[in-house]
This record gives structure tokens, sequence and C-alpha cells, in this order.
């Protein structure tokens, strides 16, 4: 389980791909990485599986790496970091769970004044579960949910300080990004659906 506050900004080193999927070796500052380790990579839950200085190894298997972006990533690309929360920790964003529903298409940006709105056309599953002023993460990032000019569309404020502190600046019309949504957002749709069919039935 992930807060959606990005810890550092860390450095694909090398990308190898495998018969079972992709393996990325990330550059960071993290000293005191464990193998086994959970870490949240643009929003998606990886184990680390090697360690070497200031680069740790993990494995992006097949389903994953369709699910994901992870096929378009390349050594030199930027990326956001987090570990997995405590117990007992703040949750100063949402509750994340680092698996991905899918990959968004950056629309619009535009600057106004010093924030930035973007506008992501999402997948079905993510709409289906973001409300204006819901949480939604986007590569890894837990932010909220500006409006939702249409269905389909969801529309993000990025504030300066977040700007200063991920790669979501750097965000241009055609860039793919991921996209998990609201974990209460799911629950609640599954629940509706359970009650609709028992109603209907």
């Amino acid at each position: 389980m992930f807060t959606g506050l990005i810890e550092v900004v860390g450095t694909i080193h090398a990308v190898r791909d495998t018969p079972q999927g992709r393996e990325l070796t990330v550059a960071s500052p993290w000293q005191d990485l464990v193998m086994g380790e959970s870490v949240a990579i643009n929003g998606a839950c990886l184990t680390v599986m090697g360690i070497e200085g200031d680069r740790f190894t993990v494995q992006v298997v097949a389903t994953s790496r369709d699910r994901t972006a992870f096929a378009d990533y390349q050594a030199g690309r930027r990326v956001h970091l987090e570990r997995a929360m405590r117990l007992g920790d703040r949750l100063g964003g949402h509750l994340v769970q680092g698996h991905v529903d899918g990959v968004a298409t950056v629309e619009r940006v535009e600057q106004q004044g010093d924030t930035w709105v973007i506008d992501l056309k999402v997948p079905e599953e993510v709409a289906a579960v973001t409300i204006p002023l819901g949480s939604i993460t986007v590569d890894g990032v837990s932010l909220t949910a500006n409006a939702v000019p249409r269905h389909g569309i969801v529309q993000l404020a990025i504030i300066p300080f977040t700007l200063e502190h991920t790669t979501l600046g750097e965000l241009r019309p055609g860039d793919r990004v991921h996209v998990e949504g609201d974990l209460v957002g799911k629950y609640v749709r599954q629940q509706a659906a359970a009650w609709r069919a028992v109603a209907e039935g």
C-alpha cells in the first residue's frame, strides 16, 4: 500500500527484455533498500530483485507490461519512486494500491498562472470511479480530479510544489501515463453492481 506522495525522482539506468517480461534497473539515492521490498515506480508496485550500489532492479512480468507503459521506457527516463507505507505513517495523499488500472493519454496541457492544467483521457475503469474533487493517481502521484469536463476526461490542476518535485511538468499532449482509480470508488462501484444484480435477478 502506498500514499501517492513521491519520495524521490529516480532515473532508469538500464532496460533489459527477458522471456518473462522486462527488467528495469533504476538509480536512486536510497541506501537501505532490501531484497524483496516493494517499490512503486510511476505508480506500479514492483519487487526489488537486485541491488548494486545506488541501483536496484525490478522485473515487470508480461501481464504488468501489457497494462502499463513500461514497454516504452528507455534508459535515461526519470521516474517517480515511493516505498511502501508503514502502519502508523501519516496518510498525506490517499490510499494507493500500486495496481495500475491502465494507461491514460495527455490531451491538453495549459499554463494558468503558476498552475498547470492537464486534461487526461482515461480508461473506462478509471472514468467510472472518478468524480470531481475525488482522488486519482497519475504516474504514482496522488492528485485531485479538478474537474470531469466530459466522460472519460479528467482535468488536473498541478500546483507549483508538485511541479517542482515530480516530472508532471514535463508532460505534453500525446504522452502516456499510468493511472489508478480511487480505491473507495472501486469498492462502491463493485458493491452497487452486486446490489443491482440482486435487485434485477
